[in-house]
């Protein structure tokens, strides 16, 4: 084997800590429970109890300053303001209550109630009305953005069938996908989803794989070939043998990992939870100085006029611009990468990708496309070439590694017959095993030099992969290999260029043909024949210079210097286990030029939070000052709150009609 990816350790745990996931949920499970109760409803049923409020609210205000009957005055006309108010308040004041529940004595839906109710107290009952009505409004428009948000992300959702028809003695039977079992042959047929993970024991199908890489083309599939859940058979019945229990599938670790996605805080929208916090009990104990200091100081005190002032300055002060817009916006972000095939573990990794200065590679699999082929076999005189691919065959069966499976191809059947036993995959070198009784070695030239296996071979400027073969401890010859660089490898270089971004290839293989392939590409900063901590060590130099680095990788062989960098991203989504389980973020279709895209979108959403951040803070600041100078109305106030968030939310939902690619 080539030292590269030869190590077939899984990934480290994911850098970012998990202790306080739990606690993240049970926020947003009470903060946004309306949110949450909305999901499911038409858009009509959204806004029916807003329509009946507005409507009542028209007709009291054509009563009030038009018509003006005799009759709509003293508790009649309360009665007709509380009915209007009714359907929008009554949901908030429960939210409220809910929060109290939680030891959130200052939420928004606190203040909102407060204000409202104290305008009602005195008096000013449509003003009181218009800022529940304006409110509940923006709630709904919340809550079609995350609907619209999800929408991009669970779709995967709907990809994972519930049942599948399983052969027993020839006959077919529907049971239910998570009582499948390892062995058990699953009966496709055309149009049909697979639900587990298998073997395709059938000749050929081919395979609609949209649901996994986001390309819809055709996938064709040979007997012995891995196929995934969510892959939709397309044209012939086909037999798949299970492999992988349902809840261990590749689909179902992707759809746990955008499930969770949302729990991982970026720094900002956790400042923002920690501010609202501080920022809420702050305002309410200012607004009852503004209500009740001006007493000792004003001549002709009138507690109506200064409650009121107190009332706009709650109603402006109210941060549901900020605590919803901003997390709104990052998970946009996550829903826009989702719909174009890129997988973030969290809003965290947004900001980390938005700031990214270098980007670190991998070559094999992820610039390259990981398909070896062999091209020559060099054998010296005094070995019998036929029986030496034998035993080499056999060796190589026991590596999952892309360049065993092309000397497997290449050798064709593997001889069982022939005895093999403490077999050994050494990381960044290559295999050894004993094989009839004598050990047999296959790997990089870096093995034979371990082992003490003299060669007269110069190998160090060939600009082929190299795979040194020894038997006995004597040197047998070598394999060259070739591999083919991915289409759009060049134009990610040039992409991550324009963006300012450096780049740098790592790779096991040798500096020969590392320097081929980077040359071919663009990247002028290139390091070969290392061993894995030779890697974590370039990488650490990397960072010493204070810049952010991402490392894109096969996600399983380089997991040291995938747990090192500030953002892991893994190529290869219908790879290994560990890829999905443990990288930050993972491209699903295994396309360099997504690394740039992941780049745009965390760059653009970040630049939108900010944009809300400054417009709530903003338009808040100069009508609190307004207001607490008697200078605001209640409509300015909603203005301020209300239509401040509506904007934000707006500016928020962008993201997700953006084109990235």
């Amino acid at each position: 084997m080539s030292q590269e990816c030869c190590s077939h350790e899984p990934k480290t745990p994911q850098k970012q800590p998990q202790a306080d996931t739990h606690q993240h949920q049970e926020n947003d499970e009470h903060d946004h429970d309306h949110s949450h109760a909305s999901e499911g409803k038409s858009t009509f049923q959204m806004f029916f109890p807003a329509i009946i409020s507005f409507s009542l609210l028209l007709i009291g205000i054509f009563l009030d300053h038009f018509l003006k009957p005799a009759w709509f005055a003293g508790w009649v006309r309360f009665v007709f303001y509380l009915s209007a108010y009714i359907p929008v308040g009554f949901p908030v004041m429960k939210e409220a209550f809910h929060s109290i529940r939680y030891s959130d004595f200052f939420s928004e839906f606190l203040l909102m109630s407060i204000a409202t109710i104290g305008a009602f107290a005195i008096g000013e009952y449509p003003e009181g009305v218009a800022v529940m009505l304006f409110y509940s409004v923006g709630e709904v428009f919340q809550s079609m953005a995350v609907q619209k948000a999800k929408s991009n992300i669970k779709t995967l959702l709907d990809q994972r069938p519930d049942e599948v028809t399983i052969l027993e003695n020839e006959i077919p039977k529907t049971i239910k996908a998570q009582h499948a079992e390892i062995g058990q042959i699953i009966q496709l047929k055309p149009g049909e989803k697979l639900a587990l993970d298998g073997e395709l024991i059938s000749e050929s199908a081919s395979f609609n794989t949209a649901a996994l890489t986001g390309e819809s083309k055709p996938d064709t599939k040979k007997s012995g070939d891995t196929v995934l859940a969510g892959m939709i058979n397309l044209n012939t019945v086909s037999s798949v043998k299970i492999n992988t229990k349902f809840q261990d599938s590749k689909l179902s670790k992707i759809l746990e990992m955008v499930q969770n996605a949302t729990s991982q805080k970026a720094k900002t929208e956790l400042f923002i939870r920690k501010f609202a916090k501080i920022y809420t009990p702050v305002v309410v104990f200012l607004a009852i100085a503004i209500m009740l200091l001006p007493y000792f100081f004003v001549e002709n005190y009138i507690f109506r006029n200064w409650l009121y002032r107190a009332l706009i300055f709650l109603v402006i002060s109210c941060p549901c611009a900020l605590v919803i817009s901003i997390p709104l916006g990052y998970f946009g972000g996550i829903g826009a990468g989702s719909k174009n095939g890129i997988l973030f573990k969290g809003s965290n990794f947004l900001d980390i990708l938005a700031n990214v200065q270098h980007v670190v590679m991998d070559k094999t699999g992820t610039m390259t496309k990981g398909v070896f082929k062999v091209q020559k076999v060099h054998f010296q005189d005094g070995f019998n070439k036929e029986e030496t691919m034998k035993y080499l065959n056999l060796l190589e069966s026991k590596s999952t590694h892309p360049i065993a499976t092309a000397i497997n191809e290449f050798a064709g059947e593997i001889d069982h017959s022939i005895s093999i036993e403490n077999v050994e995959e050494i990381a960044g070198h290559g295999l050894k095993g004993t094989i009839q009784g004598k050990e047999m070695m296959a790997g990089n030239f870096k093995l034979m030099e371990k082992f003490g296996v003299q060669h007269n071979i110069n190998h160090q400027n060939v600009s082929e992969t190299l795979i040194a073969v020894a038997y006995d401890r004597r040197f047998v010859g070598y394999i060259t290999i070739s591999d083919q660089i991915k289409e759009d490898a060049a134009e990610t270089i040039s992409l991550l260029r324009n963006m300012k971004v450096k780049t740098t290839m790592l790779s096991g293989d040798k500096t020969a043909v590392v320097k081929e392939v980077a040359e071919n590409l663009g990247i002028s900063n290139y390091f070969g024949d290392l061993l894995p901590e030779d890697k974590v060590n370039k990488l650490k130099e990397l960072k010493s210079k204070n810049e952010s680095v991402a490392f894109i990788g096969d996600g399983v062989n380089d997991a040291p210097v995938v747990a090192l960098s500030d953002v892991g991203i893994a190529m290869g989504g219908l790879g290994s286990d560990a890829t999905i389980e443990t990288a930050d973020v993972v491209i699903q279709d295994d396309k360099p030029s997504k690394i740039p895209v992941a780049i745009k979108i965390g760059k653009e959403t970040k630049k939108i939070v900010w944009q809300n951040i400054v417009l709530a803070f903003g338009v808040k600041a100069i009508v609190l000052i307004l207001g607490a100078g008697g200078l605001a109305t209640m409509w300015e106030a909603v203005f301020a709150d209300v239509g401040v968030a509506l904007l934000a939310i707006l500016n928020a939902v962008r993201i997700q009609n953006m084109k990235f690619a």
